[in-house]
């Protein structure tokens, strides 16, 4: 069972029709069951797309509406038109750069047969940049399995700080036995003390660590919005994770469209891993 998350930039990225396509030609190859994205972005004053256009589109928030330059339409769109066939969701989050709908979408090899989500930051200000929300889908193919698209804040922030969205974050998910957590947590995988070792401590599983084969887990290895001259000071971060609730048996894990695997596409590199759902 293959699983994907990649924080996409979407339309903020440059040469966005080439990044498009070469992501989907990369799905299309890879097949992922659960493919979880971030920053999936639709132009704020953009035309809304018909409803009859919307094939295999499950809502979460009945409210949201689909423009027609809507990220994850697209993505499942162009997979259709390759003969693949994505089940998928999105959810609108906050206003970004003043002109997007900005959010975070999940798309299912399999029919989605419930849609949560749920508000971690203290804001819930759709015009306030740092809002923060969960978004997840249960499978026909999975029934006993939830699996969130994720972006926390920073530790260090005293508005919006990690440990607070962390702390609503088990709030919300208490009642659920198996949990996946897969996103841009803004906490790098090497800094101690922080959001990385919060998240371990209290236990759960870093898909990772528990690879029986991995590479470097690197994603963002220059400066990007929020992370300015950190990366570049560094070897690069681990911030976008997939974390378990459960131990499980987790065969690989690589990272994706770093110019190695696939080209880039976006301001991140994406993480997939392969695990076997029959041991746990």
């Amino acid at each position: 069972m293959k699983l994907l998350t990649l924080n996409t930039h979407s339309l903020v990225e440059n040469n966005y029709v080439r990044k498009l396509r070469d992501f989907t030609e990369s799905v299309k190859k890879e097949a992922p069951e659960i493919i979880a994205l971030q920053e999936v972005n639709q132009t704020a004053c953009g035309a809304v797309t018909s409803k009859d256009r919307l094939k295999n589109y499950v809502p979460s928030d009945e409210s949201a509406v689909i423009r027609e330059d809507n990220h994850a339409y697209n993505v499942v769109k162009n997979l259709r038109d390759m003969g693949m066939e994505y089940f998928w969701t999105w959810l609108p989050v906050k206003l970004g750069y003043n002109k997007y709908d900005e959010g975070l979408a999940l798309l299912s090899l399999s029919p989605v047969l419930e849609t949560d989500f749920f508000t971690v930051s203290g804001t819930d200000d759709y015009k306030n940049w740092k809002t923060r929300k969960l978004l997840g889908i249960r499978t026909e193919n999975l029934p006993d399995e939830w699996f969130y698209s994720v972006q926390y804040g920073w530790w260090e922030d005293k508005e919006e700080p990690f440990e607070k969205q962390w702390e609503r974050t088990l709030s919300q998910l208490k009642n659920k036995r198996n949990v996946w957590l897969m996103g841009d947590f803004n906490s790098p995988a090497q800094t101690r003390g922080e959001g990385y070792d919060l998240i371990a401590q209290s236990g759960w599983y870093d898909s990772f660590v528990i690879a029986e084969k991995k590479d470097c887990g690197i994603t963002v290895s220059r400066a990007i919005d929020g992370w300015k001259g950190i990366a570049e000071s560094t070897e690069g971060m681990r911030i976008d994770q997939i974390w378990c609730s459960k131990k499980r048996t987790v065969k690989y894990s690589e990272v994706l469209y770093n110019n190695v695997n696939y080209p880039t596409v976006s301001d991140h590199s994406g993480v997939m891993i392969y695990y076997d759902e029959r041991r746990r």
